[in-house]
């Protein structure tokens, strides 16, 4: 990609959490024209806070925006910020370009670009990859497909929000597809850290020890080293809750469904988060699965720190 200098747009960025918020906001201070939306007033004041301009609903944002980021949860709120009452179609400018950023299942992103086209609106599936930290340095990865128009509309926007842009296809449902692939490896890798740092733990392992062997060793992933930290903190601020893998696997479930193709590791995953979300942790941090063997084994977590720095 180019450097990070861009012309000013007019960006819109519906939902404004930790992924919305750190790119809303690294958007602002490249130069681009930001207005953010979010139902929670909460989540706006946080925009305002960081010198942007906010609107509490998708209606009220359209008027503003050529580009609207959707960095919402999940498909039931990309359709609602889109069509439902006070949604952007039929108020946002025709030729108007809607990145869509969320996880969604692959059909899904097809269709949805198809209705978005028969409203006179583009569509870049583009789904988003890094954490907040790397949302809010402007260091993401981005898994987009789309038409050609679609990509260079989007280009000051993506030049700015991201490390890498991987262009993988002109058709919406492609990005979808390679987000999926990720998530079934992030969830698969989030719930193995988890058992692993708790069979080191129900052996009598000191789980400071285990993190900084498996950091160094050919056992470790990206999700171990940055996840355990979490779980030796006993702090379980959601950065990414439980609830969001008990979507994701759900999608690459129900994704293998349609295609025949069975995903056993993930499913096993799933299982865990599910249990996890079950027992009252879904919106906690996701390496609260972690809990799921506490609860079955009696493991001794590492507890949070008090203001005093005593466990």
């Amino acid at each position: 990609m180019s450097d990070k200098t861009t012309t000013p747009q007019r960006v819109g960025v519906i939902g404004l959490g930790a992924m919305g918020l750190g790119t809303a906001t690294f958007l602002l201070e490249s130069g681009l024209d930001v207005t953010g939306c979010d139902i929670t007033p909460k989540a706006c004041r946080a925009f305002e806070s960081r010198g942007g301009h906010s609107v509490g609903s998708p209606a009220a944002l359209a008027e503003h925006c050529d580009i609207v980021l959707l960095v919402v949860v999940n498909a039931d709120q990309v359709d609602a910020v889109l069509f439902g009452e006070q949604g952007l179609v039929g108020r946002m400018a025709q030729g108007g370009l809607v990145m869509q950023c969320a996880t969604v299942a692959p059909s899904f992103a097809r269709r949805l670009a198809e209705r978005l086209e028969a409203e006179g609106l583009q569509m870049l599936d583009a789904p988003i990859s890094g954490g907040a930290a790397k949302a809010r340095d402007g260091q993401l990865s981005v898994m987009a497909s789309g038409a050609e128009a679609a990509f260079a509309k989007a280009a000051p926007v993506l030049d700015a929000m991201a490390a890498t842009v991987y262009r993988l296809g002109d058709e919406p449902g492609v990005g979808s597809s390679m987000k999926l692939v990720n998530q079934l490896l992030a969830g698969v890798h989030i719930a193995s850290a988890a058992e692993a740092m708790a069979l080191g733990i129900r052996m009598g392992l000191d789980p400071d020890t285990v993190f900084d062997v498996i950091t160094h060793s050919a056992g470790n992933s990206w999700m171990f080293e940055n996840r355990i930290p979490h779980i030796l903190k006993g702090d379980y601020t959601p950065l990414s809750a439980v609830d969001i893998f008990v979507k994701d696997l759900n999608i690459v479930h129900e994704t293998g469904r349609e295609l025949a193709l069975p995903t056993p590791v993930a499913a096993s995953a799933l299982q865990q988060f599910t249990a996890a979300k079950g027992a009252g942790f879904g919106r906690e941090d996701d390496a609260a699965v972690i809990k799921v063997y506490q609860r079955l084994s009696g493991i001794a977590l590492p507890e949070a720190a008090n203001d005093d720095g005593e466990a």
